[in-house]
């Protein structure tokens, strides 16, 4: 039976955007389920638009109505709900908002016009990508050390910086494995292995008003 669309938070997304893709994790390892309304990017819904109009994804509608609009802010509302693995952990919280707004303010710049060189042409594609790569140097160091950003345990670091790596990295495969960060590289493969990862690319039809509500995720891994 489809669970009444008043249950469940309704978070508009979109699969590949990388923005979007951290808000699902965050979900995920939150443990919280939400009613998803995939879009397409061409054709965005009024519904969405009526209570966002900058009409990015994504974009979370609670129970009570707030909206919020920005990824970070559905990653922390969701792990301050419940953080079973801390990834919010007070002593490596400080550090992990300093890397992503790093990712977000000056390596999202360079990823961009890495990606659409083409519609950037006061450098060159190598250019571009070398540009990033200050930001991968700093990564691979802190890898260097221990199997994820701040240490042993996964943080939001992680899962807020990994899908913006990786749309690096799909840029031009080649070249980034190629790229003198070993560790960096293995980082972002066993990302693209994690269980978590893999359900929150489930690839979902564009949402339609008459549709049944889609519950996601429908069921939960245990990753503990």
């Amino acid at each position: 039976m489809t669970p009444s669309i008043s249950s469940y938070p309704r978070l508009y997304s979109f699969r590949r955007c990388p923005y979007a893709m951290r808000a699902r994790l965050g979900l995920l390892f939150a443990g919280r389920q939400v009613e998803l309304r995939e879009i397409t990017l061409k054709n965005k819904p009024p519904q969405m638009l009526a209570i966002s109009p900058k009409g990015t994804v994504p974009v979370l509608q609670l129970l009570d109505g707030t909206v919020i609009e920005e990824s970070r802010e559905i990653m922390t509302w969701a792990l301050e709900q419940q953080d079973a693995q801390g990834l919010l952990a007070a002593q490596t919280l400080p550090q992990a908002n300093a890397l992503i707004d790093k990712n977000d303010n000056e390596f999202k710049y360079w990823l961009d016009r890495y990606k659409y060189a083409d519609r950037h042409l006061d450098m060159s594609q190598a250019e571009y990508r070398q540009r990033g790569e200050d930001f991968l140097q700093m990564l691979e160091e802190l890898l260097i050390k221990n199997p994820y950003l701040l240490g042993e345990s996964i943080t939001i670091a992680d899962i807020g910086i990994m899908p913006f790596v990786r749309q690096f990295a799909h840029v031009n495969r080649k070249v980034f494995y190629d790229l003198p960060y070993p560790n960096l590289q293995r980082w972002l493969q066993d990302w693209l292995n994690h269980p978590l990862f893999l359900q929150a690319m489930t690839k979902f039809a564009p949402w339609q008003e008459k549709d049944d509500v889609v519950v996601f995720p429908a069921a939960f891994i245990d990753c503990h």
